[in-house]
């Protein structure tokens, strides 16, 4: 089965430094049916100033994954931690017992990015930070596993989840397999899955079945987060 929420019906929050538009309640925004899917606890689609962003604050026992669309973000935490990622590009974040990071776009451009929020299986592990980059080209036949709680990919976290992602061209048909249970979000273009279209900020719930078939409309970037029910 697959649930459709289109950009456009999106909590969205206007900070002047920060546009964003939440898939799950964050925030002042709060609606019952959409407290979590699985342990995916927040996808947050913002769009940070150039010049500006998140200054120093807390986290405890959330795996934190920002994946950049445009531009770049500059990270830092109290483990000494700091890097830059661009766009196309991974960072991950297993808050633990407690970190304290800033996240700050440098660039002279506004950055786009998706923040992801997963709710771990180990609670109160040391805190930890990474990042890695990946091929910016096209993919063949499948979408590459950026994220997963063992060593099959290249950054991990603390849970049986796994995050793909890749640019499909037009006209494109990729197969896709489900573990658990699957939320798909269009970051550019568009794509039908199993013959429901989905535009650019889209995002889609995809349950009760083992795989789907992804269709590029056109030129199109995506992001598939395959979680549990439950922790």
């Amino acid at each position: 089965m697959i649930t459709k929420y289109p950009f456009e019906k999106l909590s969205q929050a206007n900070h002047g430094w920060l546009q964003a538009r939440h898939h799950f309640n964050f925030g002042s925004y709060f609606d019952p049916q959409r407290a979590q899917f699985g342990v995916l606890r927040v996808i947050n689609d913002d769009i940070i100033q150039a010049g500006t962003g998140f200054a120093p604050h807390p986290h405890d026992n959330m795996e934190i994954i920002t994946y950049v669309r445009s531009g770049a973000i500059t990270h830092k935490d109290s483990q000494g931690n700091t890097g830059r990622t661009v766009a196309g590009d991974v960072q991950v974040m297993s808050a633990g017992t407690g970190i304290r990071h800033s996240e700050y776009n440098r660039e002279t451009v506004d950055t786009s990015l998706y923040q992801i929020w997963i709710e771990p299986n180990r609670r109160q592990v040391e805190p930890r930070w990474d990042a890695a980059k990946f091929p910016k080209q096209p993919v063949d036949d499948a979408l590459q596993l950026l994220v997963a709680g063992d060593d099959s990919a290249p950054l991990q976290i603390h849970q049986d989840a796994y995050i793909y992602a890749g640019r499909l061209d037009a006209g494109k048909k990729i197969h896709h397999a489900i573990h658990h249970q699957a939320y798909l979000l269009v970051s550019s273009g568009s794509v039908s899955v199993d013959g429901q279209r989905l535009s650019r900020g889209d995002g889609a719930e995809i349950t009760e079945q083992a795989s789907f078939e992804i269709e590029a409309n056109e030129p199109a970037e995506l992001l598939v987060i395959d979680v549990p029910t439950n922790p």
